[in-house]
């Protein structure tokens, strides 16, 4: 009896001590607001302010995979929800881009109400003349013009750089996933490598020599291997950052694949064959036509 008595008041306590906390984190978040409290619907720079659920908001830096290895860039920060997420939650270091002044001010505030001063800066600034070619991961809420007008300078980024837009596409370049959460859906794409050009491969114990001529579009590519007087296509081929990897036939029927990563015109991975793989490099040789 006096074991559940002992057990009953802890629980009251700690119920207690859980409504205060709550309680302060109200008067704390009210304190930030004081000076200024955003609208949804209130209009900006180039879109009007909705924030992102706050589990879309952890579904989209999953599927990123954020680490604390990263740097992940909010163009267009709002009061910084996705920057202190993307601190709070995966430990990563992150910056908030917003236009209006008075709502980074507020960022800045709940950057500080959240205790992440340490890792989350937040810039007053326009994304389309700020430098965010640092960032490893970029999140996105704004319209498919300027999602589209953003695209060329996304593209010229670190191979491997992901991107989570909420809501909104990229036109033609295809998303790597498509992330669905309270009828709301979000995309990533992944920043491709340029695989396009005529490439010679070659096993490092000097066997096997093919020469393949890679298209691309974005991060999707084709193609066909000459190996000897045979050429065969590309299966399955794909790109990823600039990860590389396609199937093909080799002249004696067998089914090989070449994976592996490039680095400016050199290739370096594995050729594989249902029983074993060897070391594989390559080369550019030529420049898409």
């Amino acid at each position: 009896m006096q074991s559940l008595i002992q057990r009953s008041a802890a629980a009251l306590i700690s119920g207690a001590f859980a409504l205060a906390a709550s309680s302060a984190l109200a008067q704390t978040r009210a304190e930030c607001e004081k000076n200024y409290k955003p609208q949804v619907g209130q209009a900006g720079k180039d879109v009007v302010w909705v924030p992102t659920p706050d589990l879309l908001v952890t579904r989209m830096l999953q599927a990123a995979k954020v680490t604390d290895k990263d740097v992940v860039y909010d163009l267009g920060a709002g009061d910084g929800k996705i920057p202190i997420a993307a601190a709070r939650d995966f430990k990563a270091r992150s910056v908030g881009i917003e236009y209006n002044p008075e709502m980074a001010a507020l960022a800045r505030r709940n950057v500080e109400r959240a205790g992440v001063v340490d890792r989350v800066k937040i810039i007053t600034g326009d994304i389309f003349e700020q430098d965010f070619s640092e960032a490893t991961v970029v999140t996105l809420y704004l319209l498919p013009d300027l999602n589209y007008k953003l695209r060329p300078t996304i593209l010229k980024m670190k191979p491997g750089t992901r991107v989570v837009s909420h809501q909104f596409t990229m036109r033609d370049w295809d998303a790597d996933e498509i992330i669905n959460e309270q009828y709301r859906d979000a995309y990533l794409w992944i920043v491709p490598g340029n695989a396009a050009g005529r490439w010679t491969f070659q096993e490092q114990r000097g066997e096997w020599v093919g020469t393949a001529d890679i298209t691309q579009s974005f991060q999707r590519i084709g193609g066909y291997l000459m190996v000897g007087n045979k050429s065969q296509p590309l299966l399955s081929s794909a790109l990823s950052g600039n990860n590389l990897s396609f199937f093909f036939i080799d002249a004696d029927g067998v089914s090989r694949s070449i994976r592996g990563t490039i680095d400016g015109d050199k290739f370096d991975g594995w050729l594989r064959n249902a029983t074993h793989e060897t070391r594989v490099s390559g080369q550019r040789t030529a420049a898409a036509k």
